[in-house]
This record gives structure tokens, C-alpha cells and sequence, in this order.
């Protein structure tokens, strides 16, 4: 299978919620709530981001063989996958402000293709790279919450 990157896929899941749910939620309580998970979801992934910067390892998921460091610290001591559950945080939020069931389903989708097809190749290439130290952090840290 190709490899496709988790933010397309999330685009996609995001065109799916719209298709699922054309009329936005009139509710305005659903704003709030929405605005501090889209946040947060913001806010997570960025923090990663940096951490990834400032220990010199790679930003590329296509290519986790070329991590330089295990970055354990930060969000990624809280998730192994924070950027990743930033993306579906970002889903979630867009499917609270639409409303109904339907938008949660592509945010499902998104989680479950990401975990197949994403995140399990990334964690044998990084536990091949890593080692005992990958494997001690695995069982610290849940993969997403």
C-alpha cells in the first residue's frame, strides 16, 4: 500500500464529515466546547513539533527509520502519538460543531486507518531503531490515551 500522510487522510475524514452532515449545528452551546478541543488540538501537536526541533530528530512519518532520538519527553509523555491525536482531536471538534452521530464516523475511520496503517509500521521501525529504551517507553506511555 502507498503511503499516504496522516494529514491527507485527516483532510479526506474531514470532506467525509461534511457529506455525512451538510447543515452545520445551529446550536451556538456547541461552540464552546468545540473552540477549546480544536485548541487543544492545535496546541498538542505543535508542542510536539518543537520538541521534535529541538532534539534534532525527523519530522517525516513516511520515514521513522531516520529518527535521530527518541523524544519521550513533552506531550510524548503523555500519548506515543500526540501528533496524530491532535489530527483527531481537530476531527472531533468539527464533529461536535456539526452535530449529530454521522460526523463522529469518519473521525473513527481516521483513528483506525492511522493505527493500522501509520502508527504500527512507525513503532516496528522505531523499536528496531530503539530498542529496550523503545520497548521501556511503550510500556510507560499508552499509544493514544
Amino acid at each position: 500500500m502507498p503511503h499516504v500522510p496522516p494529514p491527507a487522510i485527516a483532510l479526506v475524514a474531514a470532506i467525509a464529515q461534511h457529506a455525512l452532515a451538510p447543515q452545520r449545528s445551529t446550536a451556538s452551546w456547541r461552540r464552546l466546547p468545540a473552540a477549546a478541543v480544536a485548541l487543544g488540538s492545535v496546541a498538542l501537536p505543535t508542542a510536539t513539533l518543537r520538541r521534535f526541533l529541538d532534539a534534532g530528530t525527523t519530522l517525516d512519518p513516511s520515514h521513522p527509520t531516520k529518527a535521530s532520538t527518541l523524544v519521550t519527553d513533552g506531550p510524548n509523555a503523555l500519548t506515543r502519538n500526540p501528533m496524530y491525536l491532535g489530527l483527531a482531536g481537530l476531527l472531533s471538534a468539527h464533529a461536535l460543531a456539526r452535530g449529530g452521530w454521522t460526523p463522529w464516523l469518519p473521525v473513527a475511520g481516521f483513528v483506525l486507518v492511522v493505527d493500522r496503517f501509520q502508527v504500527r509500521p512507525e513503532e516496528e521501525a522505531l523499536r528496531a531503531r530503539f530498542g529496550e529504551a523503545y520497548d521501556a517507553y511503550c510500556s510507560r506511555v499508552r499509544r493514544w490515551v
